[in-house]
């Protein structure tokens, strides 16, 4: 990256000396003790402590050490902690972060990001981080409106066709199947796996699923291909689960009514099957006020 681009990444030359406070205050600390340490120890001046950026109003330093404990944690040297205490990862401890490792880092979740997004993202990585430093400056990590990372469902999208299958077969064990069978790809005739579900021990149900990456909706014809291959497969099964990422046009729904067997499972149903059981997401927790509740004190009187 160019000086000038380099100079906006403030924030990277904090990943070390974070490091650094949370094992000199014992492994854990709040952002406040953190930031004592850190402002005591490098000696910065009140102005920079108390300096805010223009635009958005938010304490710079604050939020510059809150953004560089976000990659920390990305990078697995802090643990993704709740109750707003910081800690130290096993991994944490015994690593030591320079600026310009720090840099690379950054670096390394820009690009991931960045394809996670896109298959063929269509813009440099310097651009990329341009776009990330800005809006850094105008966000908080834990804001709700954060989209610096992409949705469960753009990654789910941006998987190779064999890993996505995997990840549907684990995500079924997660609902009870057991005997699950990722198929050969090239002998698979339209099936991707096979399972079953034990429903109490008296009675099985095996299925055949199949796992299609979409961004937009299913063409119908691809649920009526999936009917005929159950139908006409030489293994019995009692249902067919068709799982995208992507949407299934009305027309396939009135096959799904119209057909027992058949299970038709789209993006939104998907990602809330992976929430859940919280398989490969974390949840957070956000609090609203409830006016109702704070309405019989607004205008009490004496």
């Amino acid at each position: 990256m160019s000086k000038k681009r380099t100079g906006k990444t403030e924030f990277v030359k904090w990943f070390g000396p974070i490091l650094e406070a949370l094992r000199a205050l014992g492994g854990s600390a709040k952002p406040k003790e953190i930031t004592g340490w850190i402002g005591e120890k490098y000696k910065i001046p009140d102005e920079i402590l108390n300096d805010r950026y223009e635009k958005s109003g938010v304490l710079k330093f604050q939020n510059q050490l809150a953004w560089a404990r976000q990659y920390l944690v990305w990078e697995e040297l802090l643990a993704s902690s709740k109750h707003g205490v910081w800690t130290l990862s096993n991994k944490g401890w015994e690593t030591k972060v320079n600026e310009t490792q720090a840099h690379d880092i950054f670096l390394k979740w820009v690009k991931v990001f960045q394809e996670l997004r896109e298959e063929k993202p269509s813009e440099s990585v310097d651009i990329e981080a341009e776009k990330i430093i800005q809006f850094q400056e105008e966000s908080e990590p834990d804001s709700s409106k954060s989209n610096l990372k992409p949705s469960l469902i753009e990654v789910l999208q941006n998987l190779s066709p064999t890993g996505f299958e995997y990840l549907c077969g684990r995500l079924l064990r997660e609902y009870d199947f057991e005997n699950i069978e990722i198929t050969q790809r090239s002998h698979d005739g339209g099936i991707d796996g096979y399972a079953i579900l034990k429903l109490n021990p008296f009675v099985n149900l095996s299925v055949f699923f199949q796992c299609k990456r979409y961004q937009g909706t299913v063409p119908t014809e691809k649920v009526q291909a999936f009917i005929g291959v159950m139908e006409t497969n030489k293994r019995s099964v009692e249902k067919g689960l068709f799982i995208t990422t992507g949407s299934f046009a009305k027309a396939a729904f009135d096959i799904e009514k119209n057909n027992i067997k058949l299970e038709l499972i789209d993006g939104d149903k998907l990602v809330e099957m992976f929430e859940k059981v919280e398989l490969g997401v974390t949840p957070k927790i956000i609090y609203e006020p409830n006016l109702t509740f704070f309405e019989q004190y607004r205008e009490k009187k004496e």
